[in-house]
């Protein structure tokens, strides 16, 4: 679990499967409403007062963004009441919660031979697409949804992906604001076109 603040009400959480596996969750079990999905949110709540000083004060709005194969992203913003009735006691958290799916794959890589080395196996299942970002001396690819056939099964990819790179903890929106485009179309033909 990778914890980030946004602003004085707003945090980040970025958990991946793995996260999920060791408290004997699965991505299906957060869209219930189950004792173990409200350990898990008090588990990071309490984590983000300890280590970011995260304080909750009246009601929590979360959102949560499942990602590809690389687990999800929680924001959670705590909005301050000016009453707050005294019958409930700090155990009672309030939550809104809203749940979204993201449709891309965002891989971050070592080192650029790790791409050259994925654009060539890519190659082979027709993929071409593609975005390349470089920020902070690593490479980050961008794979859209529509930029890979329908007919492919989504796990080959994601394995492929995995052999090379780890799924990007850090959005792409960071990416983009603070890092640099290499290849902004077709990323893997180019690779596969200038290193042969």
């Amino acid at each position: 679990m990778r914890l980030e603040r946004l602003n004085y009400n707003k945090i980040k959480i970025f958990l991946t499967f793995d996260d999920l596996e060791d408290r004997g969750l699965t991505k299906e079990d957060l869209w219930k409403d189950s004792q173990k999905v409200h350990q898990l949110f008090r588990d990071m709540i309490d984590e983000a007062s300890a280590e970011l000083g995260f304080e909750v004060s009246g009601s929590l709005n979360v959102e949560v963004y499942a990602l590809q194969a690389q687990g999800m992203v929680v924001i959670v913003t705590s909005t301050e009441h000016e009453e707050i009735e005294e019958e409930f006691n700090d155990d009672y958290i309030e939550m809104q919660v809203t749940v979204d799916e993201c449709q891309e794959l965002f891989y971050v890589f070592q080192s650029f031979d790790h791409l050259i080395d994925l654009a060539k196996r890519l190659q082979g299942l027709k993929i071409n697409g593609g975005t390349i970002y470089c920020h902070e001396q690593m490479f980050y690819l961008l794979l859209m949804d529509e930029e890979v056939d329908a007919e492919l099964n989504i796990d080959t990819i994601i394995a492929l992906l995995s052999e090379y790179g780890t799924p990007s903890t850090m959005t792409i929106h960071r990416v983009e604001e603070y890092g640099k485009i290499i290849m902004k179309h077709s990323a893997i033909q180019q690779i596969n076109t200038y290193f042969k």
